[in-house]
């Protein structure tokens, strides 16, 4: 199996952000992108872990005993009962504080999502917990997975209006229920009220890890819309951005449970690189999806990402090899049918393929991160997570 070696976004790099130990890398130079955008964040070379033979099997193993219907309740075993609890806290967060949202957090909280964030909040802080002698999580644990549902639940909130959804996980959007004025005020409402949970956890290292986040998501969006079409972006620019979007709340919150439960630095440094290249995974998956499933899975038009402009690993991959694509999206797809032509040429120069190791890639870089942790049920849950991710392009 073929690895990747690309530079990602490492924000344990510096230590007077998070207090990461004097081993991290320091930052090289920012490179300059194309005239008219912002400079990308700055990164670091991150050192591509290669897994052995046995350790590349391990998620399959693991998957194979386990019907796919039955993976996901495997997971959530060991925090059912945080989850509920947490579900409970979050719908009465918005109906105590404003009756008039009451409406929109039962369509917010309630619509069908698996919510995981907090899902491996809670499984990171069982297993550090545990390794620190723990008997049970504390009070910061719960709210900061709380904190965690809230700002990953804004961010799509705001996405729904940006992009004028009307549906989401099967139901409406606020936006196409309530209107863009009051889908606009429940999210910033939900980031107002996980900033004020955030600075009452009492925890510097914390709160600037969570509040860089929410910099992050508008990174993330600027960084997707300045490069719309540009075919010269690399695969660095590209992990770049899915960390921005997707993978910097997941590792932060990971490296939060950690300090919750006392971890040394380098417990805490492992919880962050097992959120990092989970998030990862998941985007590199989502963006698969997006050529392999068909509109119905998707509840969108199939390649919608490409048609925009917003050119993904599998496309990154493919215009190495197919000049006809890089052509057809120079274009802009102004001829008629050359959307499915470049779908096609995806398919067939096997962008999709390196995409699907690329996932992989990272979902080994996950569970290597892992051996630190004690043994047990919610170990067991954060290394079913990483086949969960990948099950959905196998």
């Amino acid at each position: 199996m073929g690895l990747y070696n690309v530079t990602i976004p490492e924000r344990m790099s510096l230590p007077e952000t998070v207090g990461c130990s004097s081993r991290c890398l320091p930052r090289p130079q920012p490179r300059l992108l194309r005239a008219g955008r912002q400079p990308a964040r700055p990164v670091v070379r991150t050192r591509v872990y290669t897994p052995t033979r046995a350790e590349e099997q391990t998620a399959l193993r693991l998957e194979a005993q386990l019907a796919p219907a039955n993976l996901l309740s495997e997971i959530l075993a060991p925090v059912t009962a945080d989850m509920q609890q947490m579900n409970t806290n979050l719908k009465n967060v918005v109906g105590n504080r404003h009756p008039m949202l009451m409406a929109a957090a039962e369509q917010i909280f309630g619509a069908g999502g698996k919510k995981l964030r907090p899902v491996i909040v809670f499984l990171v802080a069982h297993c550090t917990a545990q390794r620190e002698g723990l008997t049970e999580l504390t009070e910061k644990h719960r709210r900061l997975a709380e904190i965690t549902e809230m700002i990953h639940t804004a961010s799509l909130v705001h996405d729904d209006v940006l992009d004028e959804c009307d549906i989401r996980r099967g139901k409406q959007t606020i936006n196409s229920m309530y209107g863009t004025r009051v889908a606009v005020l429940a999210g910033d409402f939900l980031f107002a009220q996980s900033s004020w949970f955030l600075a009452n956890l009492d925890n510097l290292e914390v709160i600037k890890l969570i509040s860089q986040v929410i910099a992050d998501f508008a990174n993330g969006e600027i960084s997707q819309a300045a490069s719309l079409f540009d075919t010269d972006i690399t695969l660095e620019q590209y992990l770049d951005k899915s960390f921005y979007k997707t993978a910097s709340l997941i590792a932060a919150s990971c490296r939060s449970a950690a300090v919750f439960s006392d971890s040394p630095v380098e417990v805490k440094e492992a919880m962050y690189a097992y959120g990092k290249h989970l998030g990862l995974a998941f985007q590199v998956v989502d963006d698969i999806l997006d050529f392999t499933q068909t509109s119905e899975q998707l509840g969108k038009p199939q390649g919608q990402d490409l048609a925009s402009g917003n050119l993904t690993a599998p496309v990154i991959f493919a215009l190495r090899k197919s000049p006809e694509l890089l052509d057809i999206i120079s274009s802009e797809f102004v001829e008629e049918g050359s959307l499915q032509r470049a779908l096609q040429l995806v398919n067939e120069t096997g962008g999709i393929e390196e995409a699907r190791l690329l996932a992989r890639q990272q979902a080994d870089l996950a569970l290597s991160a892992l051996e630190c942790l004690p043994e047990g049920s919610s170990r067991r849950s954060l290394r079913l997570m990483v086949d969960y991710v990948l099950d959905r392009i196998y």
